[in-house]
């Protein structure tokens, strides 16, 4: 939320703003196209790859006056890291640190922190969630004369957001979204946080290779609504450069499907509209009746769930769903699936992750295995016909040729 803030604060001053998410994220990414006004994409040396993170930070440093990168989990967490990224872009370190229980260790927690890497860059820190000036007074003291204190975020509901499950709320369920990010932002400005950091020159991007035209003349139809709505912007782009037509359409409200060659049905949050889901039985007929037609169905973790022939949700209620894809999806009260993850077939490795709640209970026996990033048997993919479901969430740019066999071209 302090990034969104930060970003909304400095649109607000008529600033340029564009920002990014490091790692596999869904969520934060459409609270911060909302507080930015900018598209925001992934970046993830191992997932996006090295050379398009480096292209698109720089391709958005020709037009906008600010850069913001988001991290992921604490500075050094995970392979690659928040830090690696930043070592391997070039630009500094801000960290925060929520201070609402801390002193001195504050200053000790930033010291390690600067200087556990002697390639990072750091910039400074922010002590967030702060409880009066004399608390910001006692962490400021406290900081060694070599490290940047770059202020203190009061503690304040402007800077909180609801949550479930699988993370933040959706940007668009949130209500007063808006006005509730320009009260951040003013939380911010009156922190004295609207200052700037040294400006960088970049060079301009150097060009990513095309993909090939292997969806040219094709429609793909991509389920977006508040069931499905965990969409990579690089995905759907990915598509487009391929010479796919990409339309929209709402498993949750439409009553016919669009006309189309292949159908995307990605993640999202079927258990919170199953019944709504389960009543919409024009729009089930259509998808079965395109499944039948042996068109192609690409189905990702909440889609599988679509896919399936019941989906058990949080309060253990039962409804009916596709039933492409033989076996019940059932929520679970506790994270089934977490990781990073690459999905070997032909026509490429596709990069990606998983992340879910819920179990699917098949006698199915999967079509392939997708594989852990640090090793190990990853999550099924099964085949039923024309229908490729698995809870693994693919990054497509890391494998047109694979996507584009997934979704029926050259079939």
């Amino acid at each position: 939320m302090l990034t969104a803030a930060m970003a909304r604060m400095h649109r607000n001053l008529g600033r340029r703003v564009r920002l990014f998410k490091h790692g596999p994220d869904y969520l934060d990414p459409m609270l911060l196209e909302v507080a930015s006004g900018a598209p925001v994409y992934q970046l993830h040396p191992w997932m996006t790859g090295v050379e398009e993170c480096r292209h698109r930070v720089a391709a958005a440093a020709q037009q906008a006056d600010v850069i913001l990168i988001e991290g992921a989990m604490g500075l050094y967490d995970g392979s690659p890291s928040s830090a690696d990224l930043a070592v391997m872009l070039g630009v500094p370190v801000a960290v925060v640190i929520d201070a609402r229980a801390m002193a001195e260790t504050f200053a000790a927690v930033v010291s390690g922190l600067a200087r556990y890497r002697d390639d990072l860059s750091f910039y400074g820190a922010i002590a967030n969630r702060v409880g009066s000036p004399s608390h910001a007074a006692k962490l400021r003291a406290s900081m060694p004369d070599d490290l940047p204190w770059l202020g203190a975020v009061p503690r304040h509901a402007a800077l909180t957001v609801p949550d479930r499950h699988l993370g933040l709320m959706q940007a668009g369920e949130l209500a007063d979204l808006e006005q509730q990010l320009d009260a951040a932002a003013t939380v911010l400005a009156e922190a004295g946080f609207d200052a700037l950091p040294p400006m960088r020159q970049w060079a301009a991007p150097v060009p990513l290779t095309p993909p090939p035209q292997r969806l040219a003349g094709m429609r793909v139809a991509v389920a977006r609504d508040g069931a499905f709505a965990f969409i990579y912007r690089g995905n759907i782009e990915l598509l487009e450069a391929m010479g796919a037509q990409v339309v929209f359409f709402s498993p949750l409200h439409d009553h016919e499907l669009p006309a189309a060659d292949a159908i995307w049905l990605p993640g999202g949050y079927p258990e919170l509209h199953a019944a709504a889901l389960a009543a919409n039985r024009p729009m089930l007929e259509a998808l079965r009746r395109h499944h039948q037609e042996g068109r192609a169905i690409l189905a990702e973790c909440g889609g599988l769930m679509y896919c399936a022939s019941e989906l058990r949700d949080l309060h253990g209620a039962c409804h009916p769903m596709l039933g492409l894809l033989p076996g019940q999806a059932a929520m679970a009260d506790r994270l089934v699936g977490l990781g990073l993850q690459a999905w070997e077939a032909e026509g490429g490795t596709l990069r990606g992750h998983t992340f879910h709640h819920s179990h699917f209970a098949t006698e199915l026996n999967p079509w392939m295995q997708a594989r852990r990033c640090r090793g190990g048997v990853g999550e099924s993919i099964y085949r039923q016909g024309s229908l490729t479901a698995t809870y693994f969430h693919g990054y497509f740019p890391s494998a047109p040729e694979l996507v584009s066999r997934l979704l029926g071209a050259g079939d």
